[in-house]
């Protein structure tokens, strides 16, 4: 069994005549957490809907848990919080516990009650991510970050072993970034989930990350922070179009 849980060999993917991808060559290894990183209109969100069986590669090859993806039927072992989260209707009446619940549909039943022997489950999941005192909170009434803590918590209640997140961060503020990231390292470390984290700013990216993917239509890095620390600044801003700094990790007070 390999240990990787998500392969792309030479993808590639064009809409139209615009190219997005070109020989897209990434392993994600079982376990870690992998930030990708990359300009507005880099491909991202296409890479993300390739892995995601959303769209489907026009050449090369996707593979999940060593499977090729038109054959991958496991889609339980994947979360996905996507970048509109956070555009949730916040008039809508629901508690915390309830749209965490909503995660286990599959598991419960579509539409039917979800049974109380699903009750740790959901408090563990809640717990995760440090929302165990606004358990009967209305979603509607907690912060940007709140709620993306929580829609979290409904990506992980089905127990998947790989969570994706597209710009996690979008809605929350600057001071609470940190412990945000804490959260994220905490599932990855303590519950063992490989972490795909999306985001187009290279600032947030923090000493929790074990592996870096540099976009932009094609892979310009793959490899670890450590690695990807030492990127000349004038190397990516090539890459970005404009002036940027590279990562440099604070061991001890994580992003500055």
């Amino acid at each position: 069994m390999s240990h990787h849980v998500i392969e792309l060999k030479h993808v590639n993917y064009r809409y139209d005549q615009d190219q997005v991808l070109t020989d897209i060559n990434l392993s994600i290894p079982r376990g870690s957490f992998l930030a990708v990183v990359g300009p507005n209109g880099s491909g991202k969100s296409t890479m993300l809907k390739l892995i995601l069986g959303l769209l489907k590669a026009r050449d090369g090859e996707v593979k999940l848990f060593d499977q090729p993806i038109h054959k991958f039927k496991a889609w339980e072992k994947i979360g996905y919080v996507s970048q509109k989260a956070n555009a949730f209707n916040t008039g809508f009446p629901a508690t915390v516990y309830e749209v965490v619940a909503s995660g286990l549909t599959k598991k419960a039943g579509l539409f039917k009650r979800v049974e109380r022997k699903f009750k740790a489950e959901i408090m563990d999941a809640i717990k995760a991510v440090d929302m165990q005192d606004f358990v009967y909170r209305n979603i509607g009434e907690l912060s940007g970050g709140q709620q993306q803590r929580v829609f979290i918590a409904r990506a992980i209640v089905s127990q998947p072993e790989v969570l994706i997140l597209d710009e996690p961060t979008v809605g929350v503020d600057a001071k609470n970034v940190q412990t945000f990231y804490d959260m994220l390292e905490k599932l990855n470390i303590e519950l063992g989930i490989t972490l795909v984290l999306v985001t187009h700013d290279t600032g947030t990216v923090s000493n929790k990350i074990t592996h870096v993917a540099c976009l932009s239509n094609t892979l310009h890095f793959h490899g670890s922070a450590e690695d990807f620390e030492q990127v000349k600044d004038h190397e990516l801003s090539a890459f970005y179009g404009h002036d940027v700094q590279t990562i440099h990790h604070d061991h001890s007070h994580g992003v500055h």
